[in-house]
């Protein structure tokens, strides 16, 4: 054990079983042993080891890491965590030396240390999956920026627009997750270690070039909030909850869509599962799996918050609360993003049954616009419209069956020119604004989101 001198008495067998954490944050073992190693070389520039001391260390923790990798490490029943393991083997593998690694280091700072170490490389790994499913969309989309289909608000059909700028609109949510993500792993990289347990160490440690070694881009400037700030685990939980919530959106766009009442999307038969009784089913069980596990990510951004939000200075125990939430956090999202880039990939868009759901009435609001350009105020041509509407619904009519005499009646503005107006393809080529759903506004959009994703890669 790394303690127990002061204790007559060894701990309890049920609060063992409740205290350790070897179980979960074993995970660590690598940035625990990356973080033990640059410590060994920072402490032989302070002169506390010597250069031999280091070197049977680090030689010592590659052996550990090498039996971790090839599944042969065999913990003991007094390995707390990943970090008393890891010392407990080492001190086996090279002997008394091996003690001399803790020296001026506190459980406390390397815990931060490590953790923060692991989420920079989640965060790394996340990203590249959220850029995958980036290149997904774009694909997608350049194949559909002629397809026309309803736009909706509040589910309700609102206006034209095309199939690849509704796609387009989940990369720039996924622009954003990577943006927020890359945030959280800049402020991930501040190095706690050489904060001791609250109050610094006493030992000429050069902090500024151990966070170099460990390739982080600062050290903590105060070592009492250094081995308690979970900020960085917060963000992440965060950042990674929004991105189930965009993942989540998505999935509830292509359940509805691929629903046969729509007929817009048919999902490919690798991401389709079918039903133990009904023959004809093809169930979105991955969409809604994702739209499922977005409220267990929320759920741990709750959890770690509510932990964090009563502590007093320093490190607490309950900070051993803030991995196990993070991790399924990170496996949740790792396994998620894989499936619905297929999902993109493979998704087949039935630009038929979309043609077909355009109705009349999506272009009332070109209707209006065709007033304002004729010189009424939009307010009044925006009622006038409303009139025309219900007169249409009443009469069980098409807005394009109203006869020009009849459109008269409700305004002289009206003239031949307004048979234009019932045109899909012009209410959408219209909208040529930056960001508009015409087709040139979609494909500069998609040269920009490429810009981006060369900007990201630079």
């Amino acid at each position: 054990m790394l303690w127990g001198g002061r204790f007559s008495e060894p701990t309890d067998d049920d609060l063992r079983a409740l205290n350790d954490s070897f179980g979960f944050d074993r995970r660590l073992y690598a940035q625990d042993i990356a973080g033990s190693m640059a410590y060994a070389r920072a402490l032989a520039r302070a002169g506390v080891l010597t250069a031999h001391e280091a070197e049977l260390i680090t030689d010592g923790l590659q052996r550990v890491q090498a039996e971790f990798e090839a599944g042969g490490f065999r913990p003991a029943a007094s390995d707390e965590d990943i970090h008393t393991a890891v010392e407990r083997r080492l001190i086996e593998l090279v002997g008394p030396v091996g003690g001399k690694l803790h020296t001026g280091r506190s459980r406390n700072d390397q815990v931060a240390t490590d953790f923060r170490l692991w989420v920079i490389a989640a965060l790394s790994r996340v990203d590249q999956r959220l850029e995958d499913l980036q290149i997904a969309l774009i694909g997608q989309a350049e194949q559909h920026l002629h397809t026309l289909m309803p736009g909706y608000t509040h589910l309700q059909p609102a206006q034209p627009i095309t199939a690849a700028h509704w796609l387009m609109s989940f990369f720039w949510m996924a622009a954003r997750d990577r943006e927020r993500l890359q945030d959280a792993r800049r402020r991930a990289a501040v190095c706690p270690l050489g904060s001791g347990a609250l109050a610094g160490t006493p030992f000429a440690i050069d902090r500024a070039a151990l966070a170099a070694d460990l390739g982080m881009v600062s050290v903590s400037q105060n070592s009492l909030d250094a081995v308690s700030d979970r900020d960085f685990a917060a963000e992440a939980a965060f950042g990674l909850a929004l991105t189930g919530v965009h993942l989540s959106r998505l999935a509830e766009d292509i359940i509805l869509y691929s629903n046969p009442q729509f007929g817009f999307i048919t999902l490919h038969d690798r991401y389709s599962t079918g039903s133990s009784l009904m023959p004809q089913k093809r169930n979105a069980d991955p969409l809604e799996l994702a739209r499922g596990k977005t409220g267990r990510l929320i759920g741990h951004v709750t959890g770690l918050l509510t932990t964090l939000k009563g502590l007093p200075s320093a490190y607490n125990k309950d900070l051993q609360e803030d991995k196990e939430g993070l991790f399924d956090a990170f496996d949740t999202i790792e396994r998620l993003l894989p499936v619905i880039t297929g999902v993109i990939h493979t998704l087949q868009l039935n630009s038929e049954r979309m043609r077909l759901a355009l109705a009349d009435e999506l272009l009332a609001t070109d209707l209006a616009d065709y007033l304002v350009e004729k010189g009424m105020p939009f307010r009044e041509a925006h009622h006038v419209v409303g009139r025309i509407v219900r007169y249409a619904a009443e009469k069980r009519l098409s807005l394009s069956q109203i006869d020009l005499q009849t459109l008269t009646a409700f305004s002289e503005r009206f003239g031949e020119d307004v048979a234009a107006v019932f045109q899909f393809e012009n209410a959408v080529n219209r909208r040529r604004v930056t960001g508009g759903t015409s087709p040139t506004a979609v494909q500069a959009q998609i040269a920009a989101a490429r810009d981006l994703l060369a900007a990201l890669k630079a």
